[in-house]
């Protein structure tokens, strides 16, 4: 009997909400808004780039702590889902559920990829 493997492709919905990012570049004006904003992204992307490389070496420490930093960076910026599946990961993580925690993560940076690439085209679009 030959098994057929199949190749999966998630394809993960992107929720935002434009509110926070517009109240941003309302109360501070363009130029400073569009550097605050360009900011959060950068250290978004950082720290996502930094926890990657903890969790690919397998050194958990503190992990939850900068998940809880993601969630509120990701809501601040209106980041909804990327903020969702951070608390989803973290759940994981405290909830010692290795199977659950490798699914979600691998979830969480598909979306934290599509979620900086989709910002950061609508933050070219508001300048």
């Amino acid at each position: 009997m030959s098994a057929t493997i199949m190749e999966l492709k998630p394809n993960d919905r992107i929720c935002q909400d434009a509110e926070p990012i517009a109240l941003i570049y309302r109360s501070m004006g363009t130029k400073v808004a569009e550097e605050v904003v360009s900011r959060a992204l950068t250290e978004l992307t950082l720290s996502m780039a930094n926890m990657a490389e903890q969790v690919e070496g397998k050194d958990l420490l503190n992990l939850a702590r900068r998940l809880r930093r993601l969630e509120r960076m990701a809501t601040q910026l209106g980041l909804v889902s990327l903020s969702r599946v951070a608390i989803d990961v973290r759940n994981c993580l405290e909830a010692e559920d290795v199977t659950a925690f490798s699914a979600v993560w691998a979830r969480l940076l598909r979306v934290a990829k599509r979620s900086l690439a989709a910002e950061s085209g609508a933050l070219d679009q508001q300048i």
